[in-house]
């Protein structure tokens, strides 16, 4: 991956970007079109890194920022440190409360910027996708911004319809992208009560969505390296992953 700093209206954020390493077999050659991958909780690591380039290598530019910019430099959290009640946990709820959907969108504009300059993507719409947190950001990025959004996937996404005010289900009304939310059976960060609102904002906005149980995982089982990740519920994960985008960003040109 290469590092790429943009100036946002907070600071400098670091943006990470993984393309093809090599001529795709299946999706012909570049310039690729766009992905924008919202980081879980843990933040930039090398477990997200080798899912980004795994994305890439399907034939995608894909961009993941760093959301903690705003923190400055922290040290990488130990999953199983996070999981028990401590002074990690709480540097890492910390972590968690320091951004917003609302400021999170004000850098995915800054990352669109850094996008449209990109000389190996092809201009057009992006897809976008997040896991844990960074599944209520690819929602709010699809309503954020329909014209640029063709495809949105969230994956074991926490806290997606909120009383919050920026909460991404109040958004619905203007997303036009194709939405894909694969939900962890078992998950404490996006209730059944969530769920039925998320639906109904979904439904009554006439959107094109699906949501999906992902029966016996829990919350973070898509990500490498989660003490609760799943094997064979992370490879179900990517083979919805990659027929949204392939089926989007791919067979519609981006348009």
């Amino acid at each position: 991956m290469t590092r790429a700093d943009i100036d946002t209206a907070d600071g400098r954020m670091d943006c990470h970007i993984a393309t093809p390493e090599g001529p795709s077999t299946t999706l012909g050659a570049g310039p690729w079109p766009a992905v924008i991958l919202y980081m879980d909780a843990f933040g930039i690591r090398a477990d997200l890194a080798s899912m980004a380039q795994r994305l890439a290598s399907q034939g995608y530019v894909v961009v993941v920022p760093n959301l903690y910019y705003r923190s400055g430099a922290y040290a990488p959290f130990d999953p199983r440190q996070v999981a028990a009640e401590g002074p990690e946990r709480d540097r890492f709820k910390g972590m968690i409360r320091s951004i917003t959907d609302t400021m999170v969108m004000r850098d995915t504009a800054a990352v669109m910027t850094l996008i449209d300059s990109h000389p190996a993507v092809r201009p057009g719409r992006i897809g976008v996708v997040g896991y844990c947190m960074g599944g209520g950001f690819a929602l709010s990025a699809c309503g954020s911004f329909p014209d640029r959004v063709a495809a949105a996937a969230s994956f074991h996404g926490g806290s997606l319809a909120t009383d919050k005010p920026d909460s991404a289900h109040l958004l619905a009304p203007r997303m036009r992208a194709r939405v894909y939310i694969g939900v962890a059976e078992i998950d404490a960060s996006f209730s059944p009560d969530q769920q039925r609102r998320l639906e109904r904002a979904l439904s009554d906005a006439g959107v094109d969505y699906t949501i999906e149980i992902y029966k016996g995982a829990k919350h973070g089982f898509a990500v490498n390296g989660h003490l609760v990740y799943d094997h064979d519920a992370s490879e179900r994960h990517w083979q919805h992953l990659l027929r949204l985008f392939r089926e989007t960003l791919h067979s519609q040109l981006g348009v």
